[in-house]
């Protein structure tokens, strides 16, 4: 049955989104700077929040709008504690409140657009404590826009705070950033990331293999929205269930363990049953150009638990990672580590390049199985 019109579907990444900062994960840095901050009552006027897109930039800036106009029956007074809901909480979440002013500058980059912000700066808030401006995408404004907003940023009035949000730090001028409080938000790490994802699996209702989180992780790459996504995607696949056979297809990924037989009958010269195991792994549905992916990936972790043992403790890997990562980290020799990865990595480009991406990559497994049985210098003396 349809859903009905009242009650639209949400993707995860929508319904599970943070509206305080006691459900916002992974940013336990800065949630605790802005405590300290609040608690002193050193609230700056303006704010950069920066990092990769997902992990929860925009959602921090609406929350920090929440924060600093929080009201209730004992008055005003701004807090990171907002379990309760305040006068003006509802309103803010929901976006429709007149004080909290939210703009994509990837839309509206222009001067005129600013002009419009620096003009309404002038007028004090209607009910809130504070007129809050977000500027989601700040680096996107273009250079008269940016010199626009200087004067403004630099004496507001007392009522006024400003949010920027960007991806690309580097693109804002240091004019801007020097006169704001920068936060680096950070890639969520596996072990959070999976318990949010296992806590959102639990309140749906919907069963799941832990090998498939630890796919759906890793492809996510510390990206909150990324992982939730491919989350709502694997769900549909697996018609209610997330099983690691539905993400394998859903990613395009081969079997973790054949990538890993693979990689040794490469590491012993054995390019006949690489090449038949690579022709399986293909007609079974793994990408040409996904499988070297997946080659780089367990050279780079048998190159990491070489160096550093501990690396092989990490949640986000599958059993058969950890403990074959960690056997043939002992037996390879690193200038073999290190002529695989070069190999993998050039071939990777010419798959992408190929007509025939198969081809290619079976000619890039040939190479790398031939140089694999060359002696090594020493050898050679």
């Amino acid at each position: 049955m349809a859903d009905s019109p009242s009650s639209p579907y949400l993707v995860l990444a929508r319904k599970y989104r943070p509206n305080s900062f006691s459900s916002l994960i992974g940013q336990d840095a800065m949630v605790q700077t802005l405590r300290n901050a609040f608690r002193a009552e050193r609230i700056p006027h303006a704010f950069i929040l920066t990092g990769i897109r997902g992990v929860g930039k925009t959602t921090t800036a609406r929350i920090l709008a929440r924060a600093v106009n929080y009201e209730d029956a004992t008055g005003r007074h701004p807090t990171l504690d907002l379990d309760v809901e305040g006068i003006h909480c509802r309103a803010i979440i929901e976006g429709r409140h007149v004080g909290v002013v939210e703009m994509d500058a990837a839309s509206n980059t222009g001067i005129s657009d600013i002009r419009e912000i620096t003009d309404s700066v002038k007028y004090g808030p209607v009910s809130a404590p504070y007129k809050v401006y977000i500027i989601d995408e700040v680096h996107m404004l273009s250079t008269a826009a940016f010199n626009g907003l200087l004067k403004t940023l630099e004496e507001p009035p007392p009522y006024v705070k400003f949010i920027f949000a960007t991806t690309e730090i580097r693109k804002v001028p240091v004019t801007i950033l020097s006169r704001c409080m920068r936060f680096d938000l950070r890639r969520v790490p596996p072990e959070t990331m999976t318990a949010h994802l296992e806590d959102i699996l639990g309140r749906e209702k919907i069963g799941f293999e832990p090998e498939a989180l630890s796919m759906i992780v890793r492809a996510g790459e510390g990206s909150v929205r990324d992982n939730q996504s491919l989350l709502d995607q694997a769900i549909s696949h697996g018609d209610g269930q997330v099983t690691a056979a539905t993400v394998k297809a859903m990613l395009g990924l081969g079997d973790r363990a054949r990538t890993i037989d693979l990689f040794e009958q490469l590491m012993r010269g054995d390019i006949g049953g690489a090449l038949t195991l690579m022709r399986e792994l293909y007609d079974a549905g793994a990408d040409p150009q996904t499988l070297l992916a997946d080659l780089c990936d367990f050279t780079h972790l048998v190159t990491r638990i070489k160096v550093t043992p501990a690396a092989a403790d990490d949640v986000s890997l599958t059993p058969d990672e950890r403990a074959r990562g960690r056997e043939l980290a002992q037996k390879l020799a690193m200038r073999a580590l290190s002529r695989t990865w070069q190999i993998l990595f050039k071939g990777f480009d010419e798959v992408a390049q190929a007509g025939n991406a198969l081809q290619a990559a079976e000619m890039v497994l040939v190479r790398l199985a031939y140089a694999a049985d060359l002696p090594s210098p020493d050898e050679l003396i």
